[in-house]
């Protein structure tokens, strides 16, 4: 699955480049939220998302870089998003979190920074929808791709084939051609691009090209 992610389109031309994803083969669209506390950048909030839920025909995957996520969970939901994710590091009570999200009757996500270990996961997974690992530090699009992912989304991968998970492995940052297929061999489910798919001459190619890795 493609999830391209609208941090990197030009949002002067916001309900375009919804409309461009909703042409294209995307499977989701990818909201970065940012709040300048937990992540050191402030991206677009509640009045954005349900801008781009507006115009959009494909799920949003909202992704919640914030402190206290649990204050907002609901408020997203009814901005638009069919997929929360909260941040493992921003949590300190995560099941209730993830229970907070799928009291709502959607899908549930963990996201991971580069250096937090996937077997914190190992007491959360079975009731996981979606685990976004970070492969970039979170806060900026267009940064180089972490190499240690690869062993990382294996280790995942791994975790939730043996505890009977559903969990979808979805990879974010620096996903370009070169790595997402390796990406894909080593258990990746969805591949969140940015940059890669909005800097492209021709985008709706670009998300074809992930598309029939």
């Amino acid at each position: 699955m493609i999830a391209p992610s609208v941090l990197a389109s030009d949002f002067a031309n916001l309900q375009r480049e919804v409309e461009m994803l909703n042409a294209s083969e995307a499977d989701w669209i990818h909201v970065d939220i940012m709040d300048g506390v937990f992540v050191p950048n402030i991206s677009f909030g509640l009045p954005v998302t349900e801008a781009i839920k507006r115009h959009a025909k494909k799920p949003l995957d909202v992704h919640l870089m914030i402190v206290q996520p649990e204050r907002y969970v609901e408020a997203f939901f009814k901005a638009g998003a069919e997929v929360i994710s909260v941040h493992i590091e921003a949590c300190s009570h995560l099941h209730r979190n993830i229970q907070q999200i799928k009291q709502l009757g959607i899908r549930a996500g963990v996201a991971v920074n580069p250096h937090t270990a996937v077997s914190q996961l190992s007491d959360i997974i079975q009731d996981l929808d979606v685990v976004c690992l970070m492969s970039v530090n979170p806060g900026f699009g267009g940064q180089k791709f972490i190499e240690r992912t690869y062993a990382k989304v294996s280790e995942l991968k791994e975790l939730i084939l043996r505890n009977k998970s559903k969990a979808l492995i979805e990879i974010d940052g620096g996903v370009n051609l070169q790595n997402a297929k390796p990406l894909i061999d080593a258990g990746a489910d969805v591949l969140v691009a940015g940059n890669f798919v909005f800097s492209a001459a021709d985008p709706i190619a670009t998300i074809k090209s992930l598309k029939n890795l």
